[in-house]
């Protein structure tokens, strides 16, 4: 099974990210000073070098304005709509 930091389900996670910052008009480095953060850590993220963990995410997203409830709901529905939302167990 492949690492969780290069999943389909990863990229689809950075993709909603990238674009929420992106519609919010907000650069690299404007999130990444709202964070207290260098410029490479959200340039990281979006690459997919690097994770982003659950208390990571809630910052991530209050320095976007977004709703992490709807962030997360939108999450489950593009996953859903890829039909296979996550890998089987072994």
């Amino acid at each position: 099974m492949p690492s969780s930091l290069h999943s389909p389900q990863y990229d689809i996670f950075r993709s909603m990210l990238i674009k929420a910052r992106e519609e919010a008009g907000i650069t690299q480095c404007a999130l990444a000073r709202r964070l207290g953060k260098p410029q490479s850590f959200v340039s990281k993220l979006e690459r997919g070098e690097r994770r982003l963990d659950v208390p990571e995410f809630v910052l991530f997203a209050q320095a976007l304005g977004i709703d992490t409830e709807k962030f997360l709901n939108d999450f489950r529905r593009a996953l859903l709509a890829g039909g296979r939302p996550f890998p089987e167990s072994a």
